[in-house]
């Protein structure tokens, strides 16, 4: 990934928690098929491995689980958030025209080596993981339990777990970082009125920042 230095975000922390509030990721493999992609929600395990492990599972009817060995090479994107931004939005275009269309987005690449983990152990251990961290906020949240043991041991068997030490991390946050603080907050402020939150927080934040 190309990472001008203004755009770049190197500190683990930040990357972690990156992850941890976009955990839907896309794994890309280069298996026996050849290139492949899979959207899969991740569970981050911080205090594994030097830069932390990526816990998931798949449909066993999925073939990427059998197309890769343990310790292929794969790499996860996790995106958070993108967003178009006119040249409009900036006011120093309205004095002088030199501004262009751009697009900003906050990604984070993790690369490490797979391993297929078909156990139902740790199948219920990812399940139940991922379940808790995406029913927290509920005013009663489901857990395994609630369903009947036998519908639970059917669907266990029929998925296959995956895991992945990260070997490295690398993010990039673009902002429009290599422009004035007041286009940035103008952009900002455009992409808030427009319900866009995720990223026109990010830009103001970065305004803020750079005044």
């Amino acid at each position: 990934m190309y990472i001008p230095s203004q755009f770049a975000v190197a500190e683990p922390n930040v990357l972690h928690e990156l992850i941890s509030h976009h955990p839907f990721g896309a794994l890309i493999t280069h298996g026996k098929g050849g290139l492949d992609a899979n959207h899969i929600p991740f569970e981050l395990v911080v205090d594994q491995g030097g830069f932390g492990v990526l816990q998931a599972h798949v449909a066993r009817a999925n073939p990427v689980w059998q197309e890769v060995a343990d310790d292929d090479k794969v790499l996860v994107v996790f995106s958070a958030g993108n967003a178009y931004i006119s040249p409009s939005w900036y006011p120093s275009k309205h004095a002088h025209h030199k501004q262009v269309p751009t697009w900003n987005y906050v990604v984070v690449h993790a690369h490490g080596r797979i391993r297929i983990r078909d156990d139902k152990k740790f199948v219920r251990s990812v399940i139940a993981k991922l379940t808790r961290t995406n029913e927290a906020q509920e005013e009663k949240p489901w857990k395994m339990g609630d369903a009947p043991p036998d519908y639970i041991e059917d669907l266990v068997g029929a998925i296959v777990g995956i895991e992945i030490e990260i070997a490295r991390l690398v993010g990039k946050r673009k902002l429009s970082q290599n422009k004035e603080a007041r286009d940035i907050q103008g952009a900002g402020d455009a992409l808030i009125a427009r319900n866009q939150p995720k990223i026109g927080d990010a830009m103001l934040a970065c305004a803020a920042k750079n005044a």
